[in-house]
């Protein structure tokens, strides 16, 4: 069975910011990925740097598309490696994701587990996001991905944990159940 995966980035918000990191990764990882055939790939890019108006776009994808995992991107200009998002807040909530993100990053070499999705769009989407998924009871697995500036110095280690996570992440089937814990 083919298995649905969204994509997300963003556009840029600064006036130096001559691209998003974020839709480089997309772009390029587009161009230059190995072929899967049991995966359908929809990529939401260039989401507008407002919480409200990229959670509506990503939460109507969502619903339409009914993807087996979600995975969004965003810049992180003062990060040097991947990091990927344990959990996301808003006011006095906290959401998690449901990945195993220690087992996920076991064996990458250009990524580790961030803590603090930033307070910004970033965080915003990904909370609204799983938040979405949670009062829908779904376990589709929703992942937040921040990626640094992409140079030539560190590219190809970035696109190679990229293609990892991408192909290391468990996809759950659309619908099912939430797990209580």
């Amino acid at each position: 069975m083919t298995k649905k995966i969204l994509f997300t980035s963003f556009e840029t918000w600064l006036p130096h910011q001559s691209s998003n990191a974020s839709d480089d990764l997309l772009v390029i990882w587009q161009k230059e990925k190995k072929i899967v055939t049991d995966r359908d790939i929809t990529f939401l890019r260039q989401l507008p740097v407002d919480i409200v108006r990229a959670s509506e776009r990503a939460i109507t994808a969502i619903k339409n598309l009914s993807p087996d995992l979600i995975i969004c991107c965003g810049m992180a200009e003062s990060r040097y490696q991947l990091t990927l998002e344990s959990n996301a807040t808003n006011s006095n909530s906290q959401l998690e994701t449901l990945i195993d993100l220690p087992s996920l990053i076991s064996q990458l070499s250009h990524t580790a587990i961030s803590h603090n999705a930033g307070k910004f769009v970033c965080e915003g989407l990904y909370y609204q996001v799983l938040q979405h998924l949670k009062q829908n009871h779904l376990k589709t697995p929703c992942l937040f991905v921040h990626v640094p500036v992409i140079n030539t110095t560190h590219s190809s280690q970035i696109l190679s944990d990229f293609q990892l996570i991408v192909d290391k992440v468990p996809v759950q089937e659309w619908g099912a159940e939430l797990v209580p814990h």
